[in-house]
């Protein structure tokens, strides 16, 4: 498991609790600079993460902890950064059974002419200041430099997911074959919208994959934001369960 931007593993130890509980074994892994992870004065953004932190966590795994194959589950920037971590390391994907994203999406949160000007005025200020203060995006968490969130907000004002040296991403996700199931609601409504999460599982271009939406008009208990989502007393009642049949079974049934 792993969080995103002005998060740490907080957001995933509820569900982690309650997978282990469940009879699974969780490790979360923190971004450099979140959590109790080191601290680093260099300036990092999502590809540094992929490239370097979640090798260093799959290389712990499989090399040391000798697994034979895992099951993914991310929040946020913790999707993005695991479908780049795959995308430069395809000799991964046959260990991995499952992916589960809650409330990602990396190019699709521009679509509409409100959230296009909010990133674009995110970009401007935050550019100004040097960093998004965690308060601004309702965080008690991190803080996030410009250097760090430049990646996304260009992705989303861009429609694309050009990395360094001008790397297409958005062209390899078809290479990801794994199974995955997106999570995705309407409160959030600015940093993973649906159109955006549909536009992203799409971009992978398996017919495994699976998208759930959730709102109060659909039945569900509420219309969750983006934190909500994953960790909530409602989320636990009828989003975990889906997610442990999912892991276990790779189907929503």
């Amino acid at each position: 498991m792993t969080h995103g931007t002005f998060s740490n593993r907080k957001i995933c130890s509820g569900i982690a609790s309650y997978l282990t509980e469940k009879g699974f074994t969780c490790w979360i892994m923190e971004w450099r600079n979140h959590g109790k992870s080191s601290k680093s004065k260099h300036p990092f953004n999502f590809e540094t993460i992929a490239k370097y932190d979640l090798e260093s966590t799959f290389e712990f795994l499989f090399d040391i902890q000798n697994l034979n194959s895992i099951d993914c589950l991310t929040h946020s920037g913790g999707g993005i950064i695991l479908t780049m971590f795959l995308i430069n390391n395809p000799n991964y994907n046959s260990k991995i059974n499952s992916i589960t994203l809650f409330g990602v999406q990396a190019f699709g949160a521009g679509n509409k002419l409100n959230n296009r000007l909010k990133i674009l005025f995110s970009k401007y200020v935050t550019f100004l200041i040097g960093k998004v203060p965690s308060k601004a995006v309702g965080s008690t968490e991190h803080s996030e430099s410009y250097y760090t969130m430049k990646q996304w907000f260009n992705w989303n004002l861009k429609n694309n997911f050009i990395g360094e040296n001008n790397f297409d991403y958005l062209k390899e996700m078809k290479n990801v074959t794994i199974p995955i199931l997106s999570i995705c609601a309407k409160g959030d409504r600015f940093i993973a919208p649906k159109e955006g999460c549909e536009e992203f599982l799409k971009a992978f271009k398996n017919e495994k994959n699976r998208l759930l939406f959730y709102s109060k008009e659909n039945g569900n208990l509420e219309d969750y934001n983006h934190s909500r989502i994953l960790k909530s007393k409602n989320s636990k009642r009828e989003i975990w369960p889906i997610v442990e049949n999912w892991i276990a079974h790779k189907t929503l049934n």
